[in-house]
């Protein structure tokens, strides 16, 4: 006779993460390549310093480079927001360059459905372009997109 075995079980408690502000925000999206940001900007955040959170890190833990960080701030500083603002961004596929670039156009796309004024700024400085550029598939028959096997002529 088989007895009866007693299952138990642990109960984790789940803390969230506090995101950037809370309160009323602005979406928006931005791509590049293959990555993929989903900008919230809290317009009506009293926010004394630039507080940028990328997938629960702030923006200058998250990108390693200068000029990664750069291009998150890009569309801050041409509307002259640079020094106080919330944003959270979740970013997900493609590289660091790809994410950083996805975050710069959600960020521009978020002010402008903020604030419909600043849009000649951003377009003026080809913030608000989405760059179409993306690998090429690979095509049969050949080695890459484009290598072809080698050729031998005899």
């Amino acid at each position: 006779m088989a007895t009866a075995i007693k299952k138990t079980t642990k109960t984790k408690e789940v803390t969230r993460k506090p995101l950037a502000a809370e309160g009323r925000y602005v979406y928006a999206v931005g791509r590049r390549k293959t990555a993929v940001a989903q900008v919230r900007y809290y317009a009506d955040a009293k926010a004394e310093t630039l507080e940028i959170v990328v997938n629960d890190r702030p923006y200058a833990e998250y990108f390693n480079t200068f000029e990664q960080r750069e291009a998150c701030v890009a569309p801050l500083k041409v509307v002259g927001k640079s020094e106080a603002a919330k944003i959270s961004v979740l970013v997900s596929g493609g590289g660091l360059s790809g994410q950083a670039d996805a975050v710069k156009l959600g960020i521009a796309r978020a002010l402008v459905e903020h604030d419909a004024l600043v849009r000649p700024a951003l377009k003026a400085e080809k913030l608000l372009t989405r760059d179409p550029r993306a690998v090429e598939r690979k095509k049969p028959g050949l080695k890459k997109a484009r290598r072809a096997p080698q050729w031998a002529k005899r």
